[in-house]
């Protein structure tokens, strides 16, 4: 059966591009480029852009891009989706080419997006991404594993479970759940593509502007999240939750506000998942400690 390999990249439509090439390059430290139709590519290493920031006044999230590693694993997962009744489409080849890939389908999210899924990344270097030179460490850790992950938030969170694990076919990595008033729980699931980040995708529902909580990119250097706070920091650059770690995948991390309002979690350490001896659990803690939430940035 074909799998979902990892998350190759993002798409969002920001309003103000300008802010987001400052940001994507003096304080995540990527490398930026100017990708077609006006739009910002940010670079963590020889792909063409792993983030691709379009103009619109949406502010979100509007593509999540899937690898799926050859021409005939792509055939095969998109008649696995039709066969599911997933209505799955073939795009165009200047689509394709704007995307940087081979051949590119396209599937809408039940929660107001759009996935894509593709084989055969064009543009590919040696450069390493061109990275800013901020960085301490090597850049950040992709390959197999993808860019990193997202959480969109779930209209209906047993639909979404449902949906992101029997339409998509993604993997059930672990679930927490924490009481954080009398009767009133916080809760997330999480799910990893065949290659083992421990999620490349997770998901919940609870109030929120946007359909994306927030985006996780991973560093290679821990110095490099501590580095990239305190940037935030200097830069005015709202902090959501401050340094800590989870328990589930291991990741010391903090979370900051994005030009377009969405989060961005920027990380190190993550767990990657040996499906052979991977036994599923649920957490009663979002983190075992730190990530004090900056209650000035609750919506």
């Amino acid at each position: 059966m074909a799998e979902l390999q990892n998350l190759a990249y993002v798409v969002v439509a920001a309003s103000d591009l300008a802010a987001w090439r400052t940001f994507g390059e003096t304080i995540i430290g990527a490398g930026v480029c100017d990708a077609s139709d006006g739009a910002l590519g940010l670079r963590l290493d020889g792909h063409p852009w792993r983030m691709l920031v379009t103009r619109g006044d949406d502010d979100d999230l509007t593509h999540a891009g899937w690898d799926l590693g050859s021409p005939g694993l792509l055939d095969e997962y998109v008649a696995q989706l039709r066969a599911r009744g997933a209505d799955v489409r073939e795009e165009s080849a200047a689509l394709a080419e704007a995307r940087c890939v081979e051949r590119l389908f396209s599937l809408a999210d039940p929660n107001g997006y759009r996935h894509e899924f593709f084989c055969g990344r064009t543009g590919v270097t040696d450069d390493g991404g061109a990275l800013s030179g901020v960085l301490r460490g090597d850049g950040f850790v992709t390959g197999d594993l993808g860019i990193g992950h997202i959480l969109p938030v779930s209209k209906d969170y047993a639909e979404g479970v449902r949906w992101y694990q029997d339409v998509l076919g993604l993997r059930y990595s672990d679930r927490i759940r924490q009481e954080i008033a009398p009767g009133v729980f916080a809760d997330a699931t999480f799910f990893h593509s065949a290659t083992g980040r421990h999620h490349s995708l997770a998901t919940g529902q609870f109030p929120s502007p946007k359909r994306l909580n927030h985006l996780m990119l991973e560093y290679r250097d821990m110095n490099d999240v501590g580095l990239a706070c305190d940037r935030a920091k200097k830069a005015g650059i709202p902090i959501v939750l401050e340094l800590g770690h989870h328990p589930n995948d291991q990741m010391f991390s903090f979370y900051m506000r994005t030009p377009s309002g969405f989060g961005i979690e920027l990380g190190h350490g993550g767990l990657v998942i040996d499906t052979e001896s991977w036994e599923p659990k649920l957490f009663d803690v979002m983190s075992d400690w730190g990530h004090a939430r900056n209650m000035a940035m609750v919506d």
